[in-house]
């Protein structure tokens, strides 16, 4: 006999575990991790998911879609390198907004070639990346590059300045990114339109959905998104490292996945993935608080990695086991074995 109550109180837990981990997370270092629960440390915590939470935006919706961005860390990389190498010609607010657009023509050439093209994003990404690392080689000389100007000294020393506790310019821009995408894909019919192109291709074509359209928009989303993770960070730092975006997509992968993204579509939310992300970055920070090396760091990365590859798998498999089947039905047939199963009374 099933029990509604418990899988009914499974499924929320499911549904809500990002939240409830991030709770545990938090409360746990509070407690017990030396000088983490300060406003100057938590203010690290923040500044330093800026970027991979701008990068998460665009990248899970292109996973809502169904598909894979693996570019996304070096269009980080690229566009940082762009920016502060186009900035003494163009200036920093023209150079910045040239770095976007080109992380938005790599997003659009991307989307192009995996739904007019009909190759797999996996593949699609792969060679984009492998191009940019090229590029990025070739403009910079095998270089960091690095700015020392007053300009921008100004603009890093605004970027970093607290508007108000726990919040600067580069946090909050990071928020309001993050808060207007979710509210465009909960509470718009082109949001929702994500959802049903993922989650069932030829159903939204029949529905007159424009599938390759869709696609495209969310490779787009997710290169700008890198591309602003990018340009921000270096703004603030001053600086862009040929490594600068090199962890980030294993990063946020994880975390997207983790925030209950489904790698096969339909599923998932910006705001989870981005809580995620936090939730990672405490538990990391955490460990170096505790005085632990970085091979501790390595090995639960791994862990947190290898739960992230076996959870996807036992969702595909659980959602292809459900196919086809109708809640409804199940319930009256379990219902009937059951009574069938009873010892006929007495007469």
């Amino acid at each position: 006999m099933h029990r509604p109550g418990k899988k009914n109180l499974l499924a929320l837990g499911d549904k809500f575990r990002i939240y409830i981990l991030f709770v545990l997370v938090f409360a746990f270092m509070s407690l017990f991790a030396p000088r983490f629960f300060n406003v100057f440390n938590l203010t690290s915590l923040l500044k330093s998911i800026s970027m991979n939470a701008s990068v998460a935006i665009g990248f899970t919706i292109v996973m809502i879609c169904g598909q894979l961005d693996l570019s996304i860390g070096t269009v980080i990389t690229f566009a940082g390198v762009l920016v502060l190498g186009l900035q003494p010609s163009l200036g920093f607010t023209a150079a910045a907004v040239v770095a976007v657009i080109a992380g938005g023509l790599v997003g659009w050439l991307n989307g192009l070639l995996v739904t007019k093209g009909k190759i797999n994003s996996f593949i699609v990404t792969l060679g984009t990346m492998t191009i940019l690392q090229g590029a990025i080689y070739q403009f910079s000389g095998g270089n960091s590059i690095s700015v020392s100007t007053p300009e921008a000294f100004v603009v890093s020393d605004f970027l970093g300045k607290s508007l108000i506790p726990l919040v600067t310019p580069r946090i909050l821009i990071s928020l309001i990114l993050v808060a207007i995408m979710e509210f465009v894909l909960r509470r718009t019919r082109a949001g929702r339109n994500f959802y049903i192109v993922g989650g069932n291709r030829s159903t939204a074509w029949l529905a007159g959905i424009h599938t390759d359209r869709y696609t495209i928009v969310a490779f787009v989303l997710s290169s700008v998104g890198a591309a602003i993770g990018g340009v921000f960070s270096v703004l603030e730092s001053t600086s862009a490292t040929l490594k600068l975006g090199e962890n980030s997509l294993m990063y946020v992968i994880s975390a997207t996945i983790i925030g209950g993204t489904a790698m096969s579509g339909g599923k998932g939310g910006v705001l989870r993935s981005v809580i995620a992300i936090l939730t990672l970055e405490m538990l990391y920070t955490g460990i170096i608080l505790f005085g632990l090396g970085n091979e501790v760091k390595i090995f639960i990365a791994g862990l947190i990695l290898a739960y992230v590859v076996l959870y996807e798998a036992y969702a595909t498999w659980k959602h292809e086991k459900s196919l086809g089947q109708r809640p409804e039905l199940m319930k009256e047939l379990a219902e009937r074995a059951a009574l069938a199963a009873r010892p006929a009374s007495a007469e």
